[in-house]
C-alpha cells in the first residue's frame, strides 16, 4: 500500500551561482598578481662594508676594472688595470681572456679576482654587463667557459 503525503518534500539543491562567483574572483586575483620573474645570474659578488677600511684581500686584488659616467648615467669608458678599452665589453673580454692566458691553464677560476671601480650615477644595466662579461661566456660548442668568479665592488665615486 502506498502512503500519500500531503505536502511534498521539498528538494535540498545547493546554489552552484555563488560558488562559481568565488572561484572566478579567486582565479581573477590570481591572475593579475601573477608576476613572471626572470632568473639571474649566479654571481659570486662581495660587496663592501660600510665604513669598513682596506682588508687584506684589497690590497692585493689582481685586476681592477674601472667604468665611468657621464652626467646622465651612460658608460663613457671602461678601463681594464689602466688600459682604456672604449665602451666595448667584446674588447673587455678579450683583455680577460688574454690575462687568464697569461697567467697559466693551471689557475683556479676560484683564486681569480676582479674590483669594479665605477661612478655613483652609472646605470646598473652597463654594471650587469660588465660583470657578465668578466664572468665567462659560451665558447662555439656552447659550453661555459668561466673566467672570474670572485668579483668585488670599490665603493663608488660621486
Amino acid at each position: 500500500m502506498k502512503i500519500r503525503r500531503d505536502v511534498e518534500q521539498e528538494k535540498n539543491e545547493l546554489n552552484m551561482t555563488s560558488m562559481i562567483d568565488i572561484v572566478f574572483l579567486l582565479l581573477v586575483f590570481f591572475v593579475m598578481t601573477f608576476k613572471i620573474v626572470e632568473m639571474e645570474g649566479d654571481f659570486s659578488i662581495n660587496m663592501p662594508l660600510a665604513g669598513s677600511g682596506s682588508s687584506s684581500d684589497d690590497l692585493e686584488l689582481p685586476l681592477k676594472l674601472r667604468l665611468r659616467a657621464d652626467g646622465e648615467g651612460k658608460l663613457t669608458s671602461i678601463s681594464l688595470d689602466s688600459i682604456n678599452l672604449g665602451t666595448d665589453y667584446d674588447k673587455l673580454r678579450g683583455q680577460i681572456i688574454e690575462v687568464i692566458r697569461n697567467d697559466g691553464p693551471d689557475s683556479d677560476v676560484s683564486e681569480r679576482k676582479i674590483e669594479v671601480d665605477t661612478d655613483y650615477n652609472l646605470r646598473y644595466e652597463y654594471v650587469i654587463r660588465a660583470i657578465t662579461a668578466v664572468n665567462g661566456y659560451r665558447d662555439e660548442n656552447d659550453q661555459v667557459v668561466p673566467l672570474i668568479s670572485n668579483i668585488t665592488f670599490a665603493k663608488p665615486r660621486r
